[in-house]
């Protein structure tokens, strides 16, 4: 496993995350066990969630589940940095969500006592809230740190202006500003080059991207053809159908180079600057393992000249991808 400092920060992590989205929905309690052993086995040490996954409204299953596993043997949490996340709606009262001073601090008492832990590492906003003032959220989220609840501070979903808010506040204030962003990044999806990883580089933020195959989309999703895979759900169909000469085209440049296509488009992420940690979200123990293999592929110039021939971005960083 490669490491890197989560941005600015003495915290290191491996190069690939764990994402655990699927644990509870469409992976069952043993098989998450086995995945998160695999992972620790193999050097993963970022372990992703959020309050809000799992099946069930306001019962954090995915959380219960990890929780489970760190109970299993107490060893293991010095082993991870345990990254969750507080915004979704997690019951149908008032405050049942977002990012008011109310809902953090229970939110993060709540993922503690399901995590089994009395701190979390990472705990990342998990979008912006347009109907919180920021200073409040703030304020709620540095109490937990210098309760030694949480660790670092981490943002989720924001554009380069929120990132920039978030920093500038914290600088005012003397306290140390969010350490990470998790946003949408991979080669069809490639927006955050207009200024969130030009905000993440100018501040030191490490960028975690999720969504790294665009839900299997550069997993292969046209070899294996309708019946396998995410391509096979009606929003992942949708985008395929809309992308399918594309993509083709990607699955067959990835054949000539001999390399599988989920292996590229990691590998692809992690030679961008600015990136630290791509999420991967296996469903399966044995599609973690094939994501692992994308840290012995280094890319030629060429190579990433070809991708961006076939998945162009906008243009570079604002505003020259579009101005003078």
């Amino acid at each position: 496993m490669k490491h890197a400092n989560l941005g600015r920060s003495g915290l290191v992590v491996g190069r690939l995350g764990l994402g655990t989205m699927n644990f509870g929905t469409h992976t069952p309690e043993p098989e998450a066990h086995a995945i998160m052993n695999l992972a620790l086995d193999k050097g993963v040490n970022l372990f992703d969630t959020a309050n809000t996954y799992g099946a069930r409204l306001g019962e954090g299953i995915t959380e219960q589940i990890i929780g489970n596993w760190l109970a299993e043997d107490p060893a293991r949490r010095d082993r991870i940095v345990l990254a969750t996340k507080v915004y979704g709606m997690m019951g149908r009262r008032p405050n049942s969500g977002r990012l008011s001073a109310f809902h953090v601090r229970k939110a993060c008492e709540d993922s503690l006592r399901r995590l089994r832990t009395d701190h979390i590492d990472l705990f990342q906003v998990h979008h912006v809230d347009r109907t919180t003032p920021w200073e409040e959220t703030w304020q709620a989220l540095d109490l937990l740190r210098t309760q030694g609840k949480v660790t670092y501070i981490g943002t989720s979903n924001f554009a380069g202006w929120h990132l920039t808010r978030a920093q500038e506040h914290a600088r005012q204030h003397h306290t140390p500003g969010p350490v990470s962003e998790q946003s949408v990044y991979n080669l069809l999806e490639r927006t955050v080059e207009l200024e969130v990883l030009p905000a993440c580089r100018e501040y030191g933020i490490g960028l975690l991207p999720y969504s790294p195959l665009q839900g299997g989309l550069l997993g292969g999703a046209v070899r294996r053809g309708a019946g396998g895979g995410r391509a096979a759900e009606p929003a992942s169909g949708k985008r395929l159908k809309r992308h399918h000469e594309r993509i083709a085209a990607y699955e067959k440049w990835c054949a000539d180079q001999g390399l599988p296509p989920a292996q590229v488009a990691l590998a692809w992420l992690l030679h961008q600057p600015g990136v630290t940690a791509p999420i991967l979200g296996p469903r399966v123990a044995e599609q973690l393992d094939q994501g692992l293999a994308a840290l012995k592929i280094s890319l030629e110039k060429s190579q990433l000249k070809d991708l961006d021939g076939l998945f162009p971005g906008p243009g570079g960083p604002a505003p020259e991808a579009y101005a003078w």
